[in-house]
């Protein structure tokens, strides 16, 4: 059966006077035709009386039509008119006849011409009605706007089914005896710190780490490659011990120093903080750790990672801390520095590590953990291949395994970008409840959105205008009287205009945190925070990822955060083990819909506008005008000393 019917019609083409008889024939009888369909409209109209309305609306459009001006043709005339070329019209006058023959000889599976009409004249149509497609035609067209289906992703099962954990780390505790897999050493230590109770990620991570790392740190259990592990948590729920503990605990065996643990992190502060509790729980034990973030000069960090000996090189770490770019460096430029006996690699804060792939980190840490096809050593046995087919051939012969762990709080479920990162059999632990599949939506919607909230964060956003965000930051910092906060801003320059101005308003000790100050001066600023010796510090989003930064009690977003994993980070600087925080976001008219919707998608449980009606701000505003002018005047210096 056809799909289209396409009426042919006679063009120009028929030529000779008895075409042209035929043609003006035909013509004059569609003129009849329509005369009288006309006449019969008009007696319809006539016998039924309109409404005032209806008459006026038709009286309107008439007068519309009769203004409308015809178009006019290249030949001086609209198409039709006495004043059109005879050539013209008498093509118009063939084509029409031509439809009139088409309707006179319906075939089969055509589109049939003559609609239904009003009863008694058969054939046919009112106007303003449109003639409706047959019911085995395909209808072309149809642009009208309609909301489109959300279309649910289809993930892998190790996405769509994690192991759960408990979001609430204060009521899902599991004291340290439950987990009897700790070595003792180990849990007199966190004893010493204060932790009597793991939280629920801790409480899941750790026994399924150890358990990978049973039958030692050389060989897996089984002779096989243990699973890749993946944590998604919110802010401040534990991440890093989790990894921690069970690091230390399955190299405490070790008997030559060799790096076998790598932990990557994207920012040197972040490297630093994890450094940090790596030394703690190492202290008094054989394993060493080594910083390599770039803060140094790469010869420093070289003597402590190799040592040079008179039949080579002897390795001083066991585990590495580092930052991608300076990593690469070690791995290119420092000589015996061999990750051919990496055990663990770690990669915190995984979502902004999988953006930075460009950079090609990955694949050459990969390609240094496994020797070269022609490598010989002598302790071939315990050293590992490349990924193959599993054989019988290859699991003859035991491996040393590398096991990759990836924490964050925003890990993104796009398996395209978790592919780049070549897990191998990945086991998910997320606080997000599984996703049976596309039906589920609903049901994800009320248990909660992309990502998870500590339980202690409030959220709120103020309304203002672009001209009183200053103003508004100082009235919250003056009139809520916390003594840590946290202000973020989405680029240096503002940081640094908006710290000038609240040092010139005075009242509040301020400092400013930005690649504008090195890292020595970043660490003491950080150090002064921490100490409460500094009540507001405004940073961009370097502070954003990881920091644990002890006490801050509110995180004021100055600048509408544009993503939300943005977002998810810099409010995850307060409530963090538990504790209670509020976050406030300073919004523009144009931003608030767009931010509102973002939060609701995120799945944040209560959003609370916060209005500063402008009585409480007049009193601010001498002092805050003053403070304006002398800004003007610190900004003018500094372009004038740049200038110089």
């Amino acid at each position: 059966m056809a799909l289209f019917y396409v009426a042919r019609y006679a063009g120009p083409e028929a030529a000779g006077a008895e075409a042209e008889a035929e043609a003006d024939g035909r013509a004059r009888a569609l003129l009849e035709r329509l005369q009288c369909r006309a006449r019969e409209r008009q007696r319809q109209q006539q016998s039924r009386p309109q409404e005032p309305e209806e008459a006026a609306q038709t009286e309107g459009a008439a007068s519309r039509r009769r203004r409308r001006r015809p178009r006019r043709c290249k030949g001086g005339g609209a198409p039709g008119s006495p004043q059109a070329p005879r050539s013209k019209r008498r093509r118009e006058a063939g084509e029409e006849a031509g439809a009139e023959s088409s309707e006179e000889a319906p075939r089969e599976g055509s589109v049939d011409a003559e609609a239904a009409g009003p009863p008694g004249t058969p054939g046919e149509q009112p106007s303003g009605e449109a003639r409706g497609p047959p019911a085995h035609a395909l209808l072309l067209g149809g642009f009208g706007r309609s909301r489109a289906p959300k279309v649910q992703p289809f993930l892998p099962t190790w996405l769509a089914q994690p192991s759960c954990v408990g979001r609430n780390v204060t009521e899902d505790l599991v004291p340290i005896e439950d987990v009897p897999e700790v070595h003792p050493d180990l849990q007199r230590k966190l004893r010493a710190h204060g932790i009597s109770s793991y939280f629920p990620v801790q409480a899941a991570v750790i026994p399924a780490l150890l358990e990978s790392a049973a039958q030692g740190f050389l060989v897996a259990r089984g002779g096989y490659q243990p699973r890749d592990l993946c944590v998604s948590a919110p802010t401040g729920s534990g991440k890093t011990l989790a990894f921690v503990i069970p690091v230390v605990q399955a190299l405490l065996q070790r008997a030559v120093c060799q790096v076998r643990a790598l932990v990557v992190l994207p920012t040197k502060e972040l490297a630093q903080q994890v450094s940090k509790v790596f030394n703690v729980y190492t202290d008094a034990t054989p394993l060493r750790v080594a910083l390599v973030t770039g803060q140094k000069s790469l010869a420093k960090e070289q003597e402590g990672l190799v040592q040079k000996t008179v039949d080579g090189f002897r390795c001083l770490a066991d585990i590495v801390v580092a930052t991608p770019g300076r990593l690469v460096d070690h791995v290119d430029q420092t000589p015996g520095f061999s990750l051919q006996h990496l055990r663990f690699l770690v990669i915190d804060e995984a979502d902004r590590m999988i953006d930075s792939m460009h950079q090609s980190w990955l694949p050459r840490v990969v390609a240094a953990a496994f020797p070269g096809e022609g490598a010989k050593d002598p302790f071939a046995l315990l050293q590992r291949r490349q990924p193959q087919v599993v054989t019988a051939a290859s699991t003859c012969c035991p491996q040393m395994p590398l096991q990759k762990l990836l924490f964050s709080a925003t890990l993104t479920q796009n398996p395209e970008k978790l592919q780049q990162l070549g897990l191998h059999q990945p086991w998910l632990f997320s606080t997000r409840p599984a996703r049976g599949g596309p039906g589920d939506a609903d049901e994800d919607a009320d248990s909660g959105g992309k990502y998870t909230f500590p339980a202690g964060l409030s959220h709120h956003y103020v309304p203002c205008r672009l001209r009183a965000k200053p103003l508004v930051v100082l009235h919250l910092i003056l009139h809520l009287g916390f003594s840590r906060i946290l202000c973020f801003t989405n680029s240096r320059e503002n940081s640094h205009r908006l710290f000038l101005l609240v040092q010139a308003f005075g009242g509040v000790t301020v400092a400013e945190f930005s690649s504008r100050y090195g890292p020595g001066q970043r660490k003491g600023i950080l150090k002064q925070f921490e100490q409460g010796k500094i009540q507001l510090l405004i940073s961009t989003d370097a502070t954003a990822r990881g920091i644990d930064v002890q006490g801050v009690q509110l995180v004021v977003n100055y600048d509408a955060p544009q993503y939300l994993r943005t977002y998810v980070h810099r409010v995850g600087r307060t409530a963090r083990a538990g504790n209670t925080g509020q976050a406030f976001t300073l919004l523009l008219k144009v931003q608030e819909r767009r931010f509102l919707r973002m939060l609701t998608e995120a799945g944040v449980p209560e959003l609370e506008r916060h209005d500063t009606p402008s009585e409480l701000l007049q009193p601010l505003v001498p002092q805050y005008e003053e403070a304006l002018s002398q800004l003007e005047r610190a900004v003018k210096e500094e372009w004038r000393q740049k200038a110089a």
